[in-house]
């Protein structure tokens, strides 16, 4: 059945605020940041020179554009591949029909409402290695000194818990949802036959979540190289010595405290291409293993 408008102007009046957004704060920036990526501006902005793509080669080039290359591949992996199975593991149990379950539900929503500066200063406060409870529990429990002061890897990994943790939320909530419309005469078949919930995970419950699973997969990704910003920002500020030099992070640095608006610009044109590569193959090849019957 389809619905007709008695006015033809009325269905692009009401796309007309979303389009608008879309032209303003997206497709603009993006025009603007291209132009600006094939110049070099001054510091106040009032002068531009033109180098073609000198801004882009002069990346690959400096190191530390390099370094932070590795640092955000690093980065996106911990929190897309352990932020998805820790999130699952706790969406099988928060899933049990159990006495108190749905007030416990609703706390691990929690940290997906908060801001990425929030959970790294709750995450940098418990961490914290001259007062930090955490930090001190750690110490005393296991022995190791966590340092995310001093030590590179200590600080890739803090930041990379601080933003699993603060997606999990999200994670669990589609995952709670993929779970709650699994068949359940499918698993109550597979429990006859005599499946022990271990293969009726791996065997039924897993490639029935492939849809969910993938689509928090591209999500996480585009959350791992876009919105580290906030976290890195409050807690390290990209130390110590670039370990937690994050992409979105040296263009930050580079565009608003260097004032390089040129080389800052090219930088967020590359970051575009990668994660619409990376985006492309996972489509590609993660993408085609989904199960949709």
């Amino acid at each position: 059945m389809q619905t007709r408008f008695p006015n033809r102007l009325l269905p692009y009046l009401l796309l007309a605020p979303s389009v608008l957004v879309v032209l303003v704060f997206f497709v603009i920036p993006a025009v603007q940041s291209i132009q600006l990526s094939l110049y070099r501006v001054s510091a106040l902005g009032d002068r531009r020179i033109f180098v073609g793509w000198q801004n882009f080669t002069r990346l690959f080039a400096d190191p530390d554009y390099l370094n932070s290359i590795v640092v955000t591949g690093w980065f996106s992996l911990i929190v897309v591949f352990a932020g998805l199975a820790v999130s699952l593991l706790v969406a099988v149990v928060a899933n049990q029909r159990l006495r108190g379950f749905a007030f416990y539900r609703t706390l691990l929503i929690w940290p997906y409402a908060i801001s990425p500066s929030i959970a790294g200063l709750i995450w940098a406060l418990m961490l914290e290695p001259s007062f930090g409870l955490a930090s001190h529990l750690l110490t005393d429990l296991t022995g190791i000194s966590f340092n995310f002061r001093t030590s590179a890897n200590h600080a890739l990994l803090f930041i990379a818990l601080a933003a699993t943790w603060k997606m999990l939320g999200y994670n669990i909530i589609f995952f709670l949802a993929g779970l709650r419309g699994l068949p359940t005469e499918l698993l109550e078949a597979a429990e006859v036959d005599g499946a022990g919930p271990w293969r009726r995970f791996w065997r039924i419950v897993f490639p029935l979540l492939s849809p969910t699973t993938f689509f928090l997969f591209v999500m996480n990704t585009l959350y791992a190289f876009f919105e580290g910003f906030g976290l890195v920002h409050i807690t390290t500020s990209g130390g110590p010595g670039r370990a937690t030099d994050l992409l979105v992070f040296k263009l930050y640095r580079d565009g608003f405290i260097g004032l390089n608006t040129g080389y800052a610009s090219a930088q967020s044109v590359l970051l575009l291409i990668m994660v619409a590569a990376l985006t492309t193959l996972q489509f590609r090849y993660a993408g085609s293993k989904v199960f949709y019957q």
